[in-house]
């Protein structure tokens, strides 16, 4: 009937006009590098809130690397109609995507920067966080490609900074102040990590693999799906294969040694890996090792010059501070510290459970 056809006429403008006066999707820039942050579309941007839009889904892996107490907001895009594959357990995203990392810290009242352990966050309340930088891993038909963009003072825009870039931070915690630099990876920096195989192979995430996202998160829905489940609900992903979650450091529920692989095959995996930049160490720390001394467990250190700290063994079972691996977590020196990238202070809770771990190992190096 007329009124019927009336009434469909009313409802397709009415959706038309509520898709238009909605927020557009992020714009993947497959040629041209954009100077602003805010180019790609990827935030919106209130007064009082840093917010990922909705066609971002925002993840968190299940083990999270230390990068000097920041706090980070991680978010995946992946452009209308495209899809990621998932062959085994490895993911290939579709040219287009982009998978964003925001690193900021909480401040106190009176605006001082406060140290904590990573919590999870979904938007950034500006009131009460300092915004340092965003960097982006884009896919263009050549491969993935980084792009740090740093915050300016008022945390306004972010503005790309190819060469990298520093910052004096101070940040209060426990009674205690730190005075550090921190540090912006140059795009050649961000390939130090994220290039996994060396020397010819290609960027690609860390976080953003299969494993990682295969760990539950409470979206605003508040199921309490894996974030693999949260891809396929998208229409990003076909199917999602049941994929063994890994054990997170942080779970107390794990066994120390589970909790102590974790924390190093994060952290330390991406060059100690069989394929690695560390590949020279022969120290393989992403639970790939076949024997223990591949791990560590009483391995005198193959290049390590200053770095061993007058140590013998990579690891020393029972004896912490006998331990190069101790050592070098625990030093904040360029050319003695591991990871050699991405931080420039102390992870003590990462410490402690590594020294716990070692503790808690049998026999003797003789």
């Amino acid at each position: 009937s007329m009124k019927t056809q009336r009434f469909y006429a009313l409802g397709a403008l009415l959706i038309a006009s509520l898709i238009s006066c909605s927020e557009p999707p992020p714009t993947f820039h497959g040629k041209t590098n954009p100077t602003r942050l805010s180019e790609w579309g990827l935030f919106e941007r209130s007064s009082a809130n840093l917010t990922p839009t909705k066609f971002n889904m925002v993840y968190r892996p299940a083990n999270q690397l230390f990068s000097d107490y920041a706090q980070k907001l991680r978010t995946i895009w992946i452009p209308q109609g495209l899809q990621a594959q998932l062959v085994g357990d490895e993911l290939t995203y579709p040219v287009g995507t982009i998978v964003s990392k925001t690193f900021f810290y909480p401040t106190d009242s009176s605006g001082l920067l406060q140290r904590k352990e990573e919590v999870i966050a979904e938007s950034i309340d500006l009131s009460a966080n300092r915004l340092i930088e965003t960097r982006l891993l884009v896919k263009r038909s050549s491969g993935w490609e980084a792009f740090p963009y740093v915050w300016n003072p008022e945390g306004t825009e972010a503005f790309l900074r190819v060469a990298g870039s520093s910052k004096a931070l101070n940040l209060r915690g426990d009674g205690s102040n730190s005075e550090f630099v921190y540090f912006v990876p140059n795009k050649n920096q961000c390939a130090g990590c994220h290039v996994t195989a060396h020397p010819d192979g290609e960027m690609h995430p860390l976080g953003a693999v299969a494993k990682q996202l295969s760990g539950s998160f409470t979206y605003p829905d508040n199921v309490n799906n894996s974030q693999l489940d949260e891809m396929v609900a998208r229409g990003w992903l076909d199917s999602d294969a049941d994929i063994q979650t890994p054990p997170s450091w942080l779970d107390p529920s794990e066994t120390l040694a589970d909790r102590a692989l974790a924390y190093l095959s994060m952290n330390c995996g991406h060059c100690h890996n069989p394929n690695g930049a560390a590949d020279t160490s022969n120290l393989i720390l992403t639970g790939q090792h076949e024997q223990p001394v591949n791990m560590g467990v009483c391995k005198p250190p193959v290049a390590a010059g200053g770095g061993a700290g007058d140590r013998l063994y990579s690891i020393v079972p029972g004896h912490p501070a006998e331990s190069i691996l101790i050592y070098r977590m625990q030093s904040a020196e360029p050319d003695e510290m591991m990871p050699e990238l991405g931080r420039a202070l102390v992870h003590e809770r990462g410490v402690d459970l590594i020294s716990q771990w070692i503790v808690s190992l049998a026999g003797s190096c003789s």
